[in-house]
């Protein structure tokens, strides 16, 4: 990048999330960077417009408004590439970084994505697919192995159900396929695969077609309660990062999972360019790597303690996956810090929860964290309320992780709503110890 750097361009960030809020945090940080606007934003994000995030046209002719050499979109969720906004901007000669739809359908559908690993020889579980109830039930009767049952379409990172018995995921199949609780579109098929033992962890990479740029590795916490129990949420917490991926696992990774993806999506005239995150097993007996599930998008929670490590400038390499020159670039740089990200949730989440209560404690709590905003709004009196079940991801960095949980925790507890209105999980990183 030359010394002197001009702001010349404009960014807009679709979603509203706490992996929007974090992008935009960062983005807005690159000299070349001018605006960031958030469509449609949160109650912690500034220059927020009032699109949705599935209001393609109207996104299309606000990002034409900034002028097509002077301006970058990055795409945050899922939603808004299923629906094909990186088709939409193309058609126009706009720049989005970001997957078309049919590249999308890694994570859009369950069953292109266990096929799609099938045919490239990407490692993953044994699965079967369904479309009929019925027989995905006598299918798991004749099973004698612990299951996961999906739903084929997007279910909000609910619509996976890990499974301790038969009699479960025939109910998982209940749900999915016959009561419709992810939606009619997410459940009109099924996958079931078997259930695999071991440490999970996220590995993300920038791709723009022919090259993967890796970023930090890092970890989820899917589950709801301490010690990984209860349902699946989006997310509860993450951080970065995640000893079990060493470098020899971080190679194997891309050698066996993300060239093959790349190169896959490439014989079928579908090149990917945008976050490739794959959800790795690491097998507890063999330690070596299974893909679990793609996503086509940055994680969330994971981007959090991500962009709080990255030291490179995190707009140089969008426009350069975008121009389809990462290959010109050099490795990403690091800070030599764990992050860690805690989720505050509201109570009730992933189920039914309030919203619209007034959060208390919100302040600066230093250079080492950040707290990004998810599920929240500006009421009239111009208070940051709750809007969503996710609702905060306080994040710290810290020399180690055990100063990096204690950063995140120390900011967690000076943060409320509602009467006893929060929760989060009190172990995240605890496994980094």
């Amino acid at each position: 990048m030359p010394a002197a750097a001009t702001a010349t361009t404009t960014v807009i960030v679709i979603g509203s999330g706490g992996r929007e809020h974090a992008l935009g945090w960062k983005l807005a940080q690159s000299p070349r960077v001018k605006k960031v606007y958030f469509a449609p934003g949160n109650g912690g994000t500034s220059e927020n417009i009032d699109i949705k995030q599935n209001e393609i046209d109207k996104l299309v002719a606000f990002a034409k408004k900034q002028g097509r050499d002077h301006c970058l979109t990055v795409v945050g969720p899922e939603e808004s590439l299923s629906l094909g906004i990186a088709d939409a901007f193309a058609n126009e000669g706009l720049r989005l970084f970001g997957p078309k739809k049919q590249a999308a359908m890694l994570e859009t559908s369950k069953v292109f994505a266990k096929e799609f690993m099938q045919k490239a020889g990407i490692p993953t579980a044994a699965f079967a697919t369904f479309s009929d109830a019925q027989k995905a039930k006598d299918y798991i009767s004749k099973q004698n192995r612990p299951l996961v049952v999906k739903a084929d379409g997007l279910a909000a990172g609910k619509g996976v159900i890990v499974c301790d018995s038969a009699q479960q995921a025939m109910e998982a199949v209940d749900k999915i396929m016959v009561a419709k609780e992810f939606g009619a579109a997410a459940g009109g098929k099924v996958v079931i695969e078997e259930r695999l033992s071991g440490e999970e962890a996220s590995f993300i990479a920038l791709c723009d077609g022919k090259t993967i740029m890796p970023l930090a590795s890092s970890q989820d916490h899917k589950r709801v309660f301490d010690g990984d129990k209860g349902p699946n949420t989006g997310g509860m917490g993450a951080y970065s990062p995640a000893p079990v991926v060493d470098s020899a696992l971080h190679e194997k990774i891309v050698k066996r999972v993300m060239e093959p993806a790349l190169k896959e999506m490439n014989v079928r005239g579908t090149p990917f360019t945008g976050f490739l995150y794959a959800g790795i097993m690491v097998d507890e007996k063999t330690g070596e790597p299974y893909v679990l599930e793609f996503n086509t998008r940055m994680g969330d929670p994971e981007c959090q303690p991500i962009m709080m490590r990255m030291k490179s400038d995190l707009y140089e390499y969008i426009d350069a996956a975008v121009d389809g020159r990462l290959a010109s670039m050099p490795a990403i740089e690091w800070h030599d810090k764990t992050a860690v990200c805690v989720i505050m949730a509201s109570r009730g989440y992933p189920g039914s929860y309030k919203k619209g209560e007034v959060i208390e404690g919100l302040g600066d709590f230093g250079p080492d964290t950040m707290v990004f905003h998810a599920g929240t709004a500006r009421d009239a009196q111009g208070r940051t309320v709750t809007n969503g079940g996710r609702v905060l991801g306080v994040t710290a960095a810290g020399k180690d992780a055990r100063h990096a949980i204690e950063n995140a925790y120390s900011a967690v507890r000076k943060i409320r709503w509602g009467e006893n209105g929060h929760y989060y999980r009190t172990d995240i990183a605890r496994r980094a110890l």
